[in-house]
């Protein structure tokens, strides 16, 4: 073969010998960085925000503590988190600028892209600077993520121009499912008291913004502080952790499990159709983790709300196409069958997709909810990552074709390459 075609014996055995001690794929096992932020899997650790389990931050905390955790590095006083939630409920209506682009984004658009062009846009209308420092840039994304996705929903798919500015007492899922469920709703309206999320939603919906809050280096988190590292500014740092979180191997799982719960219309149905597709060697989505082989410590947390929704009151705004009793069942027949066939454990995704299914929630809005509650994360990370900052540049190992010389266009044979001259141009 010609030189320049294929890599010569010698290289090839290089790679090969260099591969085994040098690559590791995906970057399993490699540390990259010293953080204060989390453990997730740590023998003895488990999950831990800043030294808090998991656990304890489910049971007693709320999302807006957590996210002063995250982002100020401690947990506020009663006097610190109702300053820190008054000022969240003021930044939460969309500037006229925002709004009007929202308007000629089509109503076909992934609601991950509409996540990634609001924030773009947020950029350009208030860029970081003295004035509006990386944590500034988080309340007002964490504030107004759930109103550019809705602002966007609601005018798409039935012409309104929503109030994003909610009620200063609403927490940050209160507000994301008044906006969802009641678009009409203003603090004037004569039905106002009508238009109210029911507690229990709201709760569940709080505790999952927990649970997804933060997750070590995580794909989108370590993509994050890549682009910090170049010394981007903070909006180009959430953007590129969007579209990282958009794949269905990292975020987009949730969405993807919902998918497959929806096929079926009954435990025995699923335990078919999900046998079939083990057959099949098909990826089932919400199972399995690179860091935890013996069970992910939020899926059971987020299981048990997912049971309690199921019997409790439904959302004025019911996607439900099986009765929510029968649709646990089949996520717990599922769980049931890939814990015995393959050995895996449900992840935070798998009960997540019935949990936000039972809120009224479309399936679509999975991922967008993984992004309000994991920007408390990155921004963590990109702190974190400025204070000690050091380009992240890796390296890859070369297995391409070995030196050669220039062949002059005239002297190459398309007809060798295989390559056929199109009839038409």
């Amino acid at each position: 073969l010609p030189p320049r075609m294929c890599c010569s014996l010698s290289h090839r055995q290089r790679v090969i010998a260099m591969s085994a001690d040098s690559i590791a794929k995906g970057l399993a096992g490699v540390h990259v960085a010293e953080s204060a932020i989390c453990t997730v899997g740590k023998a003895g650790l488990g999950l831990n925000y800043r030294g808090y389990s998991i656990e304890d931050l489910a049971q007693n905390s709320t999302f807006e503590e957590v996210a002063h955790l995250m982002i100020y590095g401690e947990m506020p006083s009663s006097r610190q988190l109702a300053a820190y939630k008054a000022k969240l409920a003021s930044l939460r209506k969309l500037p006229g600028a925002l709004c009007d682009v929202l308007e000629r984004l089509p109503a076909s658009a992934h609601p991950m892209d509409i996540m990634r062009t609001g924030c773009s846009v947020m950029g350009t209308l208030e860029p970081e600077g003295p004035a509006n420092d990386q944590r500034q840039i988080a309340d007002r994304l964490i504030a107004s993520f759930g109103s550019m996705l809705l602002y966007w929903h609601h005018w798409t798919q039935h012409g309104y121009r929503i109030d994003t500015a909610g009620l200063p007492s609403d927490s940050t899922a209160q507000h994301f499912l008044r906006l969802l469920h009641f678009p009409h709703f203003t603090p004037s309206s004569p039905d106002a008291a009508s238009m109210e999320p029911n507690p229990l939603h709201v709760r569940a919906l709080d505790v999952s913004f927990i649970l997804y809050a933060e997750h070590d280096l995580a794909a989108s988190t370590f993509a994050t502080r890549v682009t910090v590292s170049t010394l981007a500014d903070t909006y180009s740092a959430i953007c590129t952790a969007i579209g990282t979180l958009r794949g269905p191997l990292h975020g987009g799982a949730n969405e993807a499990a919902m998918i497959l719960l929806a096929k079926f219309k009954d435990p025995e149905d699923a335990d078919k159709g999900v046998r079939d597709m083990l057959k099949q060697k098909e990826l089932v989505m919400g199972f399995g983790h690179r860091v935890y082989k013996n069970g992910d410590p939020r899926s059971p947390i987020i299981k048990e709300w997912s049971r309690k929704l199921s019997t409790g009151p439904q959302p004025p705004t019911s996607l439900a196409t099986v009765p929510p009793p029968v649709l646990f069942a089949i996520s717990e027949r599922v769980e049931h069958l890939i814990k015995t066939e393959k050995k895996m454990f449900p992840n935070l995704d798998f009960y997540s997709a019935s949990a936000y299914h039972f809120l009224g929630i479309p399936t679509g809005f999975f991922t967008p909810l993984f992004v309000v509650s994991r920007t408390t994360g990155w921004i963590a990370h990109i702190v974190e990552q400025r204070e000690n900052n050091r380009l992240i540049r890796p390296s890859a190992i070369y297995t391409g074709p070995e030196p050669g010389p220039y062949v002059p266009i005239e002297k190459r044979d398309d007809a060798k390459k295989g390559f056929k001259v199109p009839a038409k141009l």
